[in-house]
């Protein structure tokens, strides 16, 4: 028997495209909502889950569900132009188009309209997308001793921010310091090296627009949505 599933929340984020989304969840203090559907807004279903740290998320590359899969991929941190399988990648082009993504908790609340919502920081999903099941992260879950393939040869790029704070001061309290998070860790894809370049990304109300000199980037406008 066909077993069919059907989102039980999604995620109200400031990231509104897929470009700039942090390559991995948990590495950003971006915050964001996940907001149930209406038949799930009990807060029974909650119950003990303020005990907990963070959470795991299993979820919809939404975008991607129209674009079909392959055997093998191009990942990005691998420059773009060797292929690897697809289960050795969290490429979002999968047979079942599932992501699973480790966030932090930040507070569980009760919204006057939307009821219970869960406030959780380092999430790597585009706003709107929806979330399939909810689960509690322990310590179990952690394993140091892990190999991490081939991502452990790749480069992990932390950049020098320069951003004016005329500019920096229009986007939220609550975002700024992921902001500057999210640009540290370079948003480029891999493959992408032109200091001439604008590149930019919606977050937060606002077009981030900047370029990449080096090992520094610089927040050149930040245009409104």
């Amino acid at each position: 028997m066909k077993h069919t599933i059907e989102p039980i929340a999604y995620i109200k984020s400031p990231f509104t495209s897929k470009f700039g989304i942090p390559r991995q969840g948990g590495l950003s203090q971006v915050q964001s909502v996940i907001v149930f559907e209406a038949s799930y807004r009990n807060a029974e279903a909650l119950r003990g889950l303020e005990g907990f740290s963070h959470l795991w998320l299993i979820w919809s590359f939404s975008e991607n569900l129209d674009k079909g899969w392959s055997p093998t991929v191009r990942p990005p941190r691998l420059g773009g132009n060797k292929r690897v399988g697809v289960f050795a990648t969290r490429s979002p082009f999968r047979p079942n188009g599932l992501g699973l993504s480790s966030v932090k908790i930040e507070e569980i609340k009760t919204d006057p309209k939307l009821g219970p919502v869960i406030v959780v920081s380092g999430a790597d999903l585009m706003d709107g997308t929806p979330i399939f099941d909810i689960k509690p992260y322990i310590s179990m879950d952690c394993h140091p001793d892990a190999v991490c393939g081939f991502q452990e040869s790749t480069r992990d790029d932390h950049l020098r921010v320069v951003c004016t704070p005329e500019l920096l001061s229009l986007i939220d309290d609550s975002n700024r310091d992921g902001l500057l998070q999210v640009l540290a860790q370079d948003p480029r894809p891999s493959y992408q090296d032109d200091p001439e370049r604008i590149y930019g990304f919606p977050f937060a109300g606002f077009d981030v627009r900047f370029r990449v000199e080096g090992d520094v980037l610089t927040v050149v406008e930040m245009v409104r949505l």
